[in-house]
């Protein structure tokens, strides 16, 4: 993997969190998990953290049918041929309207020809 210009961190970045956002938005954890690493490390609004596919699958198993989120892509980095990082606001709106406002960090690796998520951070913006 050679170094990427901003316009190519910026699509990577994109493509990988729009497949993320509609497999929430369809409520199908199995499809947001596999945009993830086999041993992702992931912290939602929970108090828990998880490590893998199945923290991810349980954690958007336990989300409300209906939850969408909408993100903007803040700062994003390469950090090597092989892995970006990115910084990124997230509104989760809930199935009643009320919206959730998050800051999210993402680590994304390519592996195997795909980019996927390795490391998964959000914090509630209060």
């Amino acid at each position: 993997m050679i170094a990427l210009d901003s316009v190519a961190r910026v699509r990577i970045v994109t493509e990988v969190l729009d497949a993320w956002a509609n497999g929430i938005r369809e409520h199908e954890p199995e499809r947001v998990a596999s945009h993830f690493t086999e041993n992702a490390l992931f912290q939602g609004v929970a108090p828990t953290h998880s490590i893998g596919r199945l923290g991810v699958i349980g954690y958007y198993d336990r989300q409300p049918v209906g939850l969408s989120p909408s993100f903007r892509i803040l700062e994003h980095r390469q950090l090597s041929g092989s892995t970006l990082i990115s910084y990124i606001d997230v509104d989760f709106t809930r199935p009643d309207g009320v919206v959730i406002p998050v800051h999210l960090t993402a680590v994304l690796e390519y592996i195997d020809g795909s980019w996927l998520i390795s490391h998964y951070h959000v914090s509630q913006v209060e």
